[in-house]
């Protein structure tokens, strides 16, 4: 249960757990000046507000937490880096590299509750094991059961990077445990498609998380190149299977500051097939400055 004093303010409310995990809702910007007043008070009305996760700890939990997200922890938590050894190390640093996701997620564990940053971003609570295996867009990770296995996955061709915007490498959940995302659209806003050895194309990166059981190609959405011009389509994402996708079809202003901000200290702007040449360079870079750190 939600400590009762944390939820005894007026301002503050739980809008939807789920185990151990709890999303609270600022409903009004308190801290304002006489010039911010205005804006703060339409922001309110059209659900642009302030966001936190509050997690509860036990013997038997232990959650993985987005890099610089904790606000406070109360009671006997403790933390670890979640690094094995330096070849775990590399491959932390690798895979941040190429998903824009933060290299050593720290895990806490112990007898308390832990507050979040506050975030813009709505935060959605995801049953993985429900899912099989989640594969998560760039950026939207920010905190999961101990339990659940991450792993970076790669696209099945060079085009579905290239042509179709989401980039070579995604972070993916599997296992049984809870996850919490940051979307830039509310839950109610996120439309769920089922796919049962079935076919969709999306003209846009517009998923959010799809099953890793799922193909994802890049295709012309006609038979031909003029075709497909002549559509004014050009190449759609094409997910083949059976699973389950995400899509948020009203996040329209990606460019938007205030939606797209997060409560993580590390920038983490979309990745799109325009950065894959700069990341392949990162990953190089990263990983003969940690050689140099252990030589």
């Amino acid at each position: 249960m939600v400590n009762s004093t944390i939820l005894n303010n007026a301002n503050l409310k739980e809008i939807a757990s789920m185990g151990n995990f709890h999303v609270l809702e600022h409903e009004k910007d308190l801290s304002v000046s006489a010039y911010t007043a205005v804006n703060e008070f339409f922001a309110s009305k059209m659900n642009v507000r302030k966001r936190q996760l509050l997690l509860d700890l036990d013997e038997k939990s232990s959650y993985i937490v987005q890099k610089g997200a904790m606000q406070w922890m109360s009671g006997n938590v403790t933390t670890d880096s979640n690094v094995k050894g330096v070849g775990d190390f590399l491959g932390k640093m690798v895979s941040s590299a190429v998903t824009n996701e933060s290299a050593v997620k720290p895990i806490y564990r112990g007898k308390g509750q832990m507050m979040l940053e506050p975030t813009y971003r709505h935060i959605i609570l995801v049953d993985v094991s429900k899912w099989g295996t989640i594969v998560l867009d760039d950026g939207l990770f920010l905190a999961c059961d101990g339990t659940l296995l991450q792993k970076t996955v790669a696209r099945r061709n060079i085009s579905s990077a290239v042509l179709g915007g989401e980039g070579l490498f995604n972070l993916s959940l599997s296992g049984n445990g809870i996850a919490a995302l940051e979307s830039k659209v509310p839950y109610e806003e996120l439309i769920e498609v089922i796919l049962d050895n079935d076919v969709m194309k999306i003209d846009g990166n517009m998923a959010v998380a799809w099953s890793g059981s799922l193909q994802f190609t890049v295709e012309k959405s006609g038979k031909s190149l003029v075709g497909s011009a002549v559509s004014g389509e050009g190449f759609v994402n094409v997910y083949r299977g059976t699973g389950k996708i995400l899509l948020a079809p009203t996040a329209s202003d990606y460019a938007n500051p205030v939606a797209s901000s997060s409560n993580t200290s590390q920038s983490q702007s979309k990745t799109s097939s325009n950065g894959t040449l700069e990341k392949a360079g990162k990953v190089l870079g990263t990983v003969t400055d940690v050689l140099d750190l252990f030589s």
